[in-house]
């Protein structure tokens, strides 16, 4: 039976590199030989160094979670060499202080755990160490165009790793986050939950940050505070007049009239019809309708003479 990293590292299979290594960092001072003398701790800290070393390489990994312990050990079958995965087989050098230090950073790295040269206690909150905060997490938030013209409540429930009482072990908790979307946000628009990431006893949870990514809508086309509408008319409405039905996101019909020529680049502008402009709400941007005039395919001769009589005259 080969080795199980991910029970060596206490942790389940999908887990994160940030899960990783804070995996790594709290059991490897919990069982290195110089801070634990029980029997067995040098052997578990040599499983620690092994299971760290393959789980925080992409490659090593990917081999291991498809091909288990013999496959990275033993080399993956010939019909898969292509996969892209580490197609060597994988020895461990055997020296878990290697990878201690590699982690750590220096000759010694318990220079840090170490105040007027008496040992600190490993485990929980460790006095005199500089807790980093992890990177923060994005993630996006898809809302359609009415969700951004009305404004609306959004509850989303993440999976997240949570300290235990001892200060050693953790487990996975879910939390709902609600998101109050404000009307007129905009693509882009970031809403920061501070230090809601993964708990680890030597780091500050991560932010989790939310980006307001914007669905297509089947009418308007947003720009800045601006919808865009586009009709589509025929070429006798664009000479002779006529009037275009558009109903709103808050379900008004606009009637809206048309008695100029209507050209390829005509544009006609309602003022205040627009999105919500999200300093103040009180406050929108404009409708702007482009048209799509339909030209006809084919014309009779008739038809064309008819044409000419009616625009020959001088304008």
């Amino acid at each position: 039976m080969g080795s199980d990293y991910y029970e060596t590292l206490e942790i389940n299979r999908n887990a994160t590199y940030a899960d990783i290594k804070q995996s790594y960092r709290r059991l490897a001072l919990k069982f290195h030989p110089s801070c634990n003398k029980e029997s067995g701790s040098g052997e578990r800290f040599g499983q620690l160094g092994e299971a760290y070393e393959v789980l925080s390489d992409p490659r090593k990994k990917a081999t291991y979670d498809k091909f288990g312990d013999e496959g990275l050990k033993g080399g993956i079958p010939p019909e898969f060499g292509n996969s892209g995965a580490w197609s060597s087989k994988y020895v461990y050098h055997g020296n878990p202080e290697k990878t201690f230090k590699q982690f750590f950073g220096g000759d010694n790295p318990f220079a840090d755990f170490y105040t007027n040269d008496a040992p600190l206690q490993f485990g929980g909150l460790e006095p005199g160490v500089v807790k980093t905060q992890d990177s923060h997490i994005e993630r996006d938030l898809h809302l359609s165009l009415d969700d951004l013209f009305h404004g609306c409540t959004k509850k989303i429930k993440i999976s997240r790793r949570v300290m235990n009482e001892d200060g050693y072990t953790s487990s996975i908790k879910d939390k709902i986050l609600t998101i109050d979307v404000k009307p007129g946000w905009k693509e882009g628009t970031r809403i920061i939950f501070p230090k809601e990431g993964d708990q680890g006893p030597n780091s500050i949870p991560a932010d989790i940050v939310f980006i307001v990514r914007q669905k297509s809508h089947p009418l308007f086309v947003r720009q800045h505070n601006d919808l865009i509408y586009k009709a589509q008319i025929s070429l006798e409405m664009a000479l002779t007049g006529f009037s275009v039905d558009v109903e709103t996101l808050d379900g008004r019909l606009l009637s809206i009239p048309i008695n100029d020529i209507v050209h390829p680049a005509y544009k006609k502008v309602v003022t205040g019809e627009g999105m919500p402009l999200s300093q103040d709400p009180s406050q929108r941007g404009n409708l702007i309708i482009t048209f799509d005039i339909q030209f006809p395919e084919k014309l009779s001769a008739e038809r064309k003479q008819l044409i000419k009589q009616a625009l020959s005259f001088k304008y």
